[in-house]
């Protein structure tokens, strides 16, 4: 058995991966293919990445693509990442949004959480919300509604469980917070059920149509689209500006940026900061 991967296999195994999952990588990316999928390999009995290539394009119920997306899906995250979204959030679109709440001019507010990894992000957004409630006598959390998706299966099942170790909470998770949203479990803290409730996880991947997921006030979509051809983030932000409320806003990380890829949404800035509102070009 070999675990070095030839220039053809590289290319067979990137273009299975781009299909799956959207992630494009460069031709001087092979080695994440050999550090990542070589375990894989190994599990599966194959002599080289050619085999295990044609293992998996026989894979007749994605089972074995599953297990690749998880090897290749980046899951970094922790709590309140980047501090900024969160300000942005509390400070400038949940008062709005919670004043037409008020007033009676909506009933639900819906915010997506699109590649929420292992449920840093979404419950973020929950404590949050629970927070801004409490600040403001009339509002109910149960009248906000978080959907958090991702295309990792083992990624979401830890979502959902929302048990972590003291190692997790401790990148980004203040004390004060772990004891109000948080209860021991033995060596774990787990997600109280108030938090629990507000957040829907769902398996999703973004290149498939997304108006089966509803409309949305606040989308959240960061560090994922860094990964992707430009072809595919234009199509995602113009299927994401379908799902938008009118005015909805857009969230997406530091290291991104919407210029030369969408002409629908305009750049604001707060907190030190961006965020973008859904204007579509007329």
């Amino acid at each position: 058995m070999t675990d070095s991967i030839t220039l053809n296999e590289f290319r067979l195994l990137r273009d299975l991966i781009e299909k799956a999952c959207g992630i494009a990588l460069g031709d001087e990316k092979a080695y994440l293919i050999e550090t990542r999928l070589v375990g894989l390999m190994t599990e599966h009995g194959c002599a080289d990445y050619g085999a295990f290539y044609r293992l998996v394009a026989a894979d007749g119920n994605h089972a074995l693509r599953d297990k690749i997306v998880d090897a290749m899906t980046t899951n970094e995250t922790l709590w309140f990442r980047d501090t900024h979204p969160f300000l942005i959030l509390r400070e400038q679109l949940l008062p709005r949004l919670g004043a037409e709440l008020l007033a009676g001019n909506r009933f639900r507010i819906r915010i997506w959480s699109g590649a929420s990894s292992t449920g840093q992000e979404a419950y973020s957004i929950a404590m949050v919300i629970h927070e801004f409630c409490a600040a403001n006598p009339g509002l109910r959390p149960e009248q906000f509604e978080i959907m958090a998706s991702d295309i990792s299966p083992s990624a979401l099942f830890l979502a959902k469980s929302g048990r972590y170790d003291e190692a997790t909470l401790g990148r980004g998770l203040g004390l004060e917070r772990r004891e109000r949203f948080f209860h021991p479990e033995g060596r774990v803290w787990v997600v109280n059920d108030e938090l629990k409730r507000l957040v829907a996880f769902r398996k999703f991947n973004l290149q498939d149509p997304m108006e089966p997921l509803g409309h949305f006030d606040i989308v959240f979509l960061r560090y994922v689209c860094i990964y992707f051809s430009d072809a595919l983030k234009r199509q995602i932000y113009r299927e994401i500006g379908k799902l938008l409320a009118p005015d909805g806003h857009l969230l997406i990380s530091a290291v991104e940026s919407l210029r030369g890829i969408s002409d629908d949404f305009a750049q604001l800035g707060h907190a030190g900061g961006s965020y973008y509102q859904y204007q579509p070009a007329t």
